[in-house]
């Protein structure tokens, strides 16, 4: 929740399940605004075990039960009672069900709008008509609009703001589900498309070998979008409210577009808890006084000496000077509907990167990246050094590989073995590699684009020093320290 406020987020909605009481209980006291969600499944099934074996004798208990249990909570401004339900396509027969679950809503809390989250049905069917608010999963952006799908049999929709905002002017519209976008943090895939947004296929910004997708942030699955084409859809509508982004994290399963992966690609921030560069794509538009600036991809590339190895910044501010070893490659200035200062030439050479970001012509944020040496030191950061000894306050350790200087090396994948010492134990390690299959108990990890994480814990009753090391094969061993009281 601190990592998605330090994006810029304000909003979350819950997907498709009522969630946590902790959760609400936070977004309460950080002030998330929460779109609190029921049912993914109506009484047609999307799966052959999912709720619609029940629906019809515990829709009414559990859809109130759901509103009693949280409608105390100011974080909560709407009720959403479905999601992609399938009753999108029965016409009177599924306004029906849904005007159903209106009432039972409106009955226990007549005082916050509905909302349904609809990936198919359009402004002339019945089913928009029942809830309070038109929420569009994809439609916004339009669904399979690339060239590459004309003329096949898969669900193609044109963009549809403006034929809701038409059909439903009194009703506020809010995009429901957005992007759906695809990457792996720190992987950079070659060629890069010149496209705003583009599916993903092999040799175009994904890697089946390898089960990775291309950070450079420009590929979304075959019905999303990139982030840059979903904020130049929803700026250039005003009046929708905005966007709720699948997905804020990766998560397990759904590990589309590789299968024979853990976990999902979609996430803005990987499933270790590091940002991906997305993040700071969507922080430059979230958050427009913030100064910051963002290069990638990194600077290490062995490979490519001499190659077209496009680089590209994302900015709060409206202008950039990239610099390739002190050697300005010219200022680029964003454009209405831009969102990223790209410079596709640049030929690599080893050596340093910096961007210097501009706002209304004052200098307001600069970054630079290096190529690093080899591998000689391990550097660990805790997200806390103090946690209560009782067997259930964490510790979140990120170990970075790095260079002699410190450098911290972004293409790393060294093995690192953790033990422990003292009142504590090992939770769980990650790296957030989607393709990584090794158990989250393992004591030992890979590191992924130069970062691995280790979680720890203290002991029940048992206050004292935790001291956690980590060594690698060449490498320096390191010891941090963790107190338990």
């Amino acid at each position: 929740m601190e990592i998605l406020r330090e994006m810029g987020c304000n909003a979350i909605r819950m997907s498709h399940n009522p969630p946590a009481p902790e959760l609400l209980e936070l977004t309460d006291k950080m002030g998330f605004l929460v779109m609190d969600e029921i049912f993914d499944s109506w009484e047609r099934k999307k799966t052959p075990h999912d709720f619609h074996l029940i629906f019809q004798d515990w829709s009414e208990p559990d859809t109130r039960a759901f509103i009693r249990r949280d409608r105390n909570c100011p974080s909560v401004i709407s009720w959403s009672f479905g999601n992609e339900v399938g009753e999108q396509y029965t016409g009177e027969a599924g306004a029906a069900v849904a005007h159903r679950l209106y009432d039972f809503v409106k009955e226990e809390d007549p005082t916050r709008p509905t909302i349904l989250a609809m990936n198919f049905a359009k402004p002339f069917m019945e089913l928009p008509v029942v809830p309070d608010m038109i929420g569009l999963n994809y439609q916004g952006e339009g669904i399979r609009q690339d060239p590459m799908f004309e003329g096949t049999d898969r669900i193609r929709t044109a963009p549809q703001y403006d034929a809701f905002h038409k059909k439903f002017p009194e009703k506020v519209i809010v995009s429901t589900e957005t992007a759906s976008a695809f990457s792996s943090r720190g992987i950079y895939l070659f060629p890069v498309t010149n496209a705003l947004s583009a599916p993903v296929r092999n040799g175009s910004g994904g890697d089946s070998k390898i089960h990775q997708v291309s950070s450079y942030e420009l590929h979304a699955v075959d019905f999303g979008s990139s982030a840059d084409k979903v904020f130049k859809s929803v700026e250039s509508h005003p009046f929708v409210a905005g966007e709720f982004v699948w997905t804020g994290w990766d998560y397990l399963g759904e590990p589309t577009p590789y299968y024979e992966a853990r976990s999902s690609y979609t996430g803005i921030i990987d499933l270790a808890g590091f940002k991906k560069d997305r993040f700071y794509l969507y922080q430059s538009f979230w958050r427009p006084d913030f100064p910051m600036v963002h290069i990638l991809p990194h600077w290490n590339w062995v490979n490519r000496i001499g190659k077209i190895t496009p680089v590209h910044v994302f900015t709060s501010g409206d202008e950039v000077e990239l610099f390739l070893n002190d050697k300005s490659l010219g200022k680029k200035k964003k454009a209405k509907y831009e969102y990223r200062l790209r410079w596709d030439d640049v030929v690599y050479e080893p050596g340093k990167l910096k961007a210097v970001a501009y706002k209304n012509g004052k200098k307001w944020a600069q970054e630079e990246i290096k190529t690093t040496g080899d591998a000689a030191l391990l550097i660990a950061e805790a997200d806390r050094k103090e946690i209560k000894a009782d067997g259930k306050d964490l510790s979140f350790v990120t170990v970075k590989i790095a260079d002699e200087n410190g450098l911290p090396i972004p293409d790393a994948e060294n093995l690192i073995q953790f033990s422990i010492v003292g009142p504590g134990e090992i939770v769980a390690t990650d790296n957030g590699n989607p393709a990584d299959m090794r158990a989250f108990s393992s004591f030992e990890r890979n590191a992924f684009s130069g970062l691995c994480l280790v979680i720890v814990k203290g002991k029940d009753g048992e206050s004292g020093i935790i001291q956690l090391t980590m060594e690698s094969e060449d490498i320096q061993q390191h010891t941090i320290q963790i107190q338990t009281r």
